[in-house]
């Protein structure tokens, strides 16, 4: 799953008790949805990302684990690439398995799936093995993922194929020729935050005992782009206009400001002319 794409929040929410608890929840459902307008708006890109993960399997899996499942784009993407295998899922908040849930019966595939409710960063949970791991926006997330690695690939059968995606920043949405260098520059602004910040995987993943068979850099183009993406676009730019606000300068807020002004022209919410640009990295690790 796609998870936090504007911050480091995790793809949970932390334990906590009356209003932390309430805010967390508040916190996970707002994430939540972005994770599911994200799923609507790249989610042809993830048919071809399962089926270059195919090309690496050694066999047709049987059990497929998601590590960080978030509301479960990438879970539902595995389940329709490999329609024989169980599904496993393993995220720590549990309004995102709730989501899973509902969209896994929603699409019939409820009897195919089991949930487990866990904090990577406590220890890895009994989930048994599989013969596929996914980890899609998660891994960075967690405070040691060398362990976490080293726990997956315990997880996984021999021969076992882990499947790693990150992010690469934030996507954009003007067509070129709108507020030209903003989205580059909020872009950089996040990175310099350290927002979905995350290192090349590939010695870490041959640290924890996995043989990388290939890095693939999956670039996104998508125009005209769904419905969807205008409310995706919103979301993001606000967080970015709230959180970004005193590495901006006066010009690009005041930028920021006209695409999110409901009573402008150039309102988000209204255009017709948005598009999807991004790219997401993606490594195919085998265990021995």
């Amino acid at each position: 799953m796609e998870h936090d794409h504007i911050g480091r929040q995790g793809h949970g929410h932390q334990q906590g008790h009356g209003h932390h608890h309430d805010a967390d929840a508040a916190s996970a459902a707002s994430m939540a949805d972005v994770l599911d307008l994200d799923a609507e708006v790249v989610g042809p890109y993830l048919d071809e990302l399962t089926s270059w993960a195919a090309t690496h399997t050694k066999a047709e899996p049987l059990t497929v684990l998601d590590v960080g499942a978030g509301t479960g784009t990438g879970t539902l993407a595995l389940a329709r690439r490999f329609g024989n295998a169980e599904l496993i899922v393993i995220d720590r908040s549990p309004t995102m398995l709730e989501r899973l849930q509902a969209a896994a019966a929603a699409q019939g595939i409820a009897d195919r799936l089991r949930t487990a409710q866990a904090d990577l960063d406590t220890g890895w949970p009994a989930v048994g093995t599989a013969d596929l791991a996914w980890a899609s926006s998660s891994l960075h997330h967690v405070a040691d993922p060398g362990r976490v690695l080293a726990d997956i690939h315990a997880a996984l059968n021999p021969g076992g194929l882990l499947v790693v995606v990150e992010m690469d920043g934030m996507p954009r949405f003007l067509p070129d020729g709108v507020y030209p260098g903003l989205e580059e520059r909020c872009r950089q602004a996040a990175a310099d935050n350290g927002w979905n910040s995350w290192p090349d995987w590939t010695g870490h993943l041959e640290r924890a005992g996995f043989t990388v068979a290939e890095k693939r850099v999956f670039d996104l183009d998508i125009h005209p782009a769904p419905p969807a993406a205008n409310r995706l676009a919103h979301r993001i730019t606000s967080r970015m206009r709230e959180r970004l606000a005193d590495q901006l300068s006066a010009e690009d807020r005041a930028d920021l400001d006209r695409l999110l002004d409901p009573e402008g022209k150039e309102f988000l919410l209204r255009r017709a002319d948005l598009v999807v640009r991004g790219a997401r990295t993606a490594w195919a690790a085998h265990r021995a």
